[in-house]
């Protein structure tokens, strides 16, 4: 069986295994991968313009701070880091980690979420209040409104640092020392 998007044989999986056929090419699917941003995403913008309408002034992605903070405060010494949920691991219902090459997906992953962990703990070091805005907490079903994430947001680099993470409704947390930020979001 041959697909019309390539020249490459295409063999259907049998048995118990479910996986699906991939119908790109490698080179096609390596094309597509590096299309995907990791910058000036959806989310990342609507955070940007609602605070810019505030009045809140900032620097993008600053090379010389952990991590490289999506968008960066320096009168407020805070940043915000929009994080997508599937990249960065999140327990909410958009991450599923992938059926194809699950040891490659865990690994990455993973590696995203202590490389995450190390540049909070690098940030706080250096004296800056870091928050994360999750992907979930602006798209989907359990998604906040916009303006209550951005009056979140003001509170804190205005007035507290109390909660350094936005996402969302439905989701507890509980301390868990097997976790890379000791931190295990529940749902309820």
């Amino acid at each position: 069986m041959r697909c019309w998007l390539s020249s490459r044989p295409q063999t259907p999986v049998t048995g118990t295994d479910r996986a699906m056929v991939d119908v790109l090419t490698p080179d096609q699917r390596r094309l597509n991968m590096r299309r995907i941003s990791s910058g000036n995403t959806k989310p990342e913008m609507m955070i940007r313009q609602g605070l810019h309408s505030r009045g809140f002034r900032f620097r993008l992605h600053c090379r010389n701070l952990p991590g490289r903070p999506d968008i960066v405060f320096p009168r407020y010494r805070a940043v915000i880091m929009v994080h997508g949920c599937f990249w960065h691991g999140h327990d909410c219902p958009h991450f599923k980690l992938p059926a194809t090459r699950p040891e490659f997906w865990s690994a990455k992953i993973f590696g995203n979420k202590r490389r995450d962990a190390r540049a909070l703990k690098n940030l706080a070091a250096a004296g800056w209040r870091a928050l994360v805005v999750w992907e979930c907490a602006l798209k989907g079903p359990g998604r906040r409104p916009l303006e209550d994430v951005l009056k979140l947001c003001d509170r804190f680099l205005c007035v507290d640092a109390t909660k350094n993470y936005i996402e969302c409704r439905g989701l507890r947390y509980e301390r868990r020392k097997d976790h890379p930020a000791n931190l295990f979001a529940v749902s309820v």
